[in-house]
C-alpha cells in the first residue's frame, strides 16, 4: 500500500492508502488490523479506533479534490454493528464540493459488512 503517514495514525497502526486504490477519484482507503489495543472494556473495537479511521479516510478524500488546508468542522458517525479484532477498512468519498465547505461520506467494512457510516462537512481553509 502507498500512502503519506502522520504520527496519530502511526501511533493507532493505520494504514493510509490513495485515492487510486478506492474506485472514485475523489475516494480514499484507510485500513487498520484491529487487535486487543484497539479494544473497548467489552471486547469490541471502541468506537473512537472506527471514528479515526473514518475521519482520516474522509480527510484524504478532501485532499485528492483540493491542495488547501482542510479541517474537520463536523462529524457525524452513526455505529451499524461491532466491530472485531481483525482487518478494517474504511472508504470514504466527497459528496459535494463547494468554495468554503466540503460534504464527504465514509463507512468502515469488516468482512464486507458495514461496522459504522459517517457524514461529514470539512472546511477548507485559506491560507
Amino acid at each position: 500500500m502507498t500512502g503519506d503517514s502522520f504520527a496519530f495514525a502511526d501511533l493507532l497502526g493505520l494504514e493510509l492508502g490513495d485515492s487510486s486504490e478506492a474506485p472514485g477519484s475523489s475516494d480514499a482507503v484507510v485500513r487498520l488490523v484491529a487487535d486487543e489495543r484497539h479494544l473497548n472494556p467489552g471486547g469490541v473495537v471502541h468506537g473512537g479506533v472506527l471514528a479515526t479511521m473514518l475521519d482520516a479516510a474522509m480527510g484524504r478524500a478532501v485532499r485528492a479534490v483540493t491542495d488547501e488546508a482542510t479541517a474537520t468542522s463536523q462529524l457525524t458517525v452513526t455505529y451499524l454493528d461491532p466491530a472485531s479484532p481483525g482487518t478494517l477498512v474504511a472508504t470514504a468519498r466527497v459528496r459535494k464540493r463547494g468554495s468554503a465547505l466540503t460534504v464527504v461520506e465514509a463507512e468502515v467494512e469488516q468482512d464486507g459488512e458495514a461496522v459504522a457510516h459517517a457524514l461529514a462537512t470539512f472546511a477548507l481553509l485559506k491560507r
